[in-house]
């Protein structure tokens, strides 16, 4: 009988994962045809294997810079928003202040709520003090939604982490910044891995405020990627090819922090 359960549970597992990998293989398939093989004919595998999408990619400016753009805001949205968190985290996990449960769901209910309903303020926000259409202000935006998720992540970690060793620390001499980065910041290390992966990928895969805030020095891959429509139609090869590569750098970071997204879950604040 558990025999059969498992054999049952093990199909219906191998029938989910074909089902979630066959759009991605789909794309990937598509990044080696040319347009006339796509619109012309069905087929699994490539008639007339060809390298040239990737090197349109890697050689039209307007695409590859649009990886560098997200790149650069992401990479300052990340950091920026890790080193705010921290310390909020740290405050909300360690002292109890007038209002600080009224604080803490006011800053998630932030991150509940639709970019679209800031992007008029952001508009006309930026274009007043000037940081339309730079890589700061795609960054700072991104910053209203991955501060709280990340206060929120952090302040489960830290959390679980004991009193005792921070009046341990304090009995010892440490200051609180040495105490903080040598002890303290070590022992939280997976909720850090944790924050900055979904901080890293709302801000690499956010369209509204990344494609309306910016126009040509800042535009990322995401609004490059809406805009290849040409005269001759969709160019659904060179889609396909930006789309695979769009994927590799969030491959790369769930590599790098599986197992602190493990821990995540395990710790029920994923």
């Amino acid at each position: 009988m558990n025999e059969r359960r498992f054999r049952k549970r093990s199909i219906f597992l191998l029938l989910y994962i074909l089902f979630a990998l066959l759009p991605i293989y789909w794309m990937i398939n598509m990044s080696f045809k040319t347009n006339e093989e796509i619109l012309s004919s069905f087929s699994f595998f490539p008639q007339q294997f060809t390298w040239g999408n990737y090197a349109r990619i890697f050689t039209d400016e307007s695409w590859y810079s649009g990886y560098i753009n997200s790149l650069i805001y992401v990479g300052i949205n990340t950091v920026v928003s890790l080193t705010v968190a921290l310390p909020a985290a740290y405050a909300f996990s360690r002292y109890s202040f007038l209002g600080d449960k009224h604080i803490f769901f006011w800053l998630l209910t932030n991150r509940m709520t639709p970019p679209a309903v800031f992007l008029l303020p952001f508009f006309q926000l930026y274009t007043t003090v000037g940081l339309m259409d730079t890589h700061l202000g795609v960054a700072l935006a991104h910053l209203l939604f991955n501060v709280p998720l990340a206060v929120w992540i952090l302040e489960g970690f830290m959390s679980g982490i004991p009193r005792e060793i921070d009046e341990t620390a304090y009995i010892d001499g440490y200051s609180f910044p040495r105490f903080f980065l040598t002890i303290f910041l070590p022992l939280i290390k997976a909720g850090v891995g944790v924050a900055a992966f979904f901080c890293f990928m709302f801000s690499w895969v956010e369209l509204l405020l990344a494609r309306t805030l910016t126009s040509v020095n800042a535009k990322p891959i995401v609004a490059t990627m809406t805009r290849t429509v040409s005269a001759s139609g969709m160019d659904w090869a060179t889609l396909a090819a930006a789309g695979v590569l769009t994927i590799v750098p969030g491959a790369i970071v769930i590599w790098f922090v599986r197992h602190y997204i493990a821990k995540g879950f395990a710790m029920g604040r994923v």
